[in-house]
């Protein structure tokens, strides 16, 4: 192992629930499985951010949060806007991508301003989504938790995918792909129970340092294991396994 991978997860303690601050475990670890050496740092304020950031995870927290995790975000709103524009891997999940957008409107009618990183805002559903997802992309299906009062407008990006079973955005799409950044709703952590969008993550993430990824010998087991839980979901929604 000579050149590892900096991978930098923003504000776990806030916008950790779900375990969405996982994945950056995730992609750690399956970093290091195909023989390259990887840190995940935690960042809690612009102080410490790393001089060279690999890869990026925000997590999803709760709306009582959701101002105190804005206005400490809005700190590396020009690091987040030179991470996109160079490429870095940046996986948002649940409020973490809608505090990357125009704004996110709650439902009593206060509207709290985004970091205007990409395109669209999270508006009120009259219905609150807690329930298993099920989303074809060209990773493959991914599955995931959704518990999210919101959904998400405005978006000029490709979507992740199509949703096959649960809410996503609404109107029959799930997350936003711009670049190497995906903003997804999907808990789990995503990146644990769909190893092909960590493999992609991965890909982007190396190739930035001129390097190839290939899947270690100890992934097999584990992604297994994730094809099982996928099915088991899968086969209850009433999807054929795969």
């Amino acid at each position: 192992m000579t050149t590892a991978l900096t991978i930098v997860s923003l504000l776990p303690e806030i916008l950790g629930t779900n375990g969405d601050a996982a994945n950056a475990r995730v992609l750690a670890q399956r970093s290091r499985w195909a023989g390259i050496d990887a840190r995940v740092v935690d960042v809690r304020s612009v102080d410490d951010l790393p001089g060279r950031v690999d890869a990026v995870v925000i997590g999803s927290g709760s709306d009582s949060d959701l101002v105190g995790a804005r206005d400490i975000l809005a700190t590396m709103t020009d690091h987040l806007r030179r991470w996109t524009t160079e490429g870095v891997p940046v996986l948002a999940v649940g409020t973490g991508w809608e505090l990357l957008s125009w704004g996110i409107e709650l439902a009593d009618g206060p509207v709290i301003e985004g970091l205007g990183i990409v395109a669209g805002r999270a508006l009120p559903m009259a219905t609150r989504a807690t329930d298993d997802i099920l989303v074809a992309t060209k990773y493959g299906r991914l599955v995931g938790f959704e518990n999210h009062a919101r959904s998400y407008v405005g978006a000029e990006a490709s979507p992740l995918g199509r949703v096959e079973s649960g809410t996503g955005n609404g109107g029959g799409l799930e997350g936003l792909v711009m670049g190497n950044l995906v903003g997804t709703h999907l808990h789990g952590p995503v990146l644990a129970r769909n190893p092909s969008l960590a493999d992609h993550l991965l890909r982007s993430a190396l190739s930035r340092l001129g390097l190839d990824y290939a899947p270690g010998a100890r992934t097999t087991a584990v992604d297994q294991i994730a094809r099982a839980a996928r099915n088991l979901i899968a086969v209850r929604l009433g999807f054929v396994a795969e």
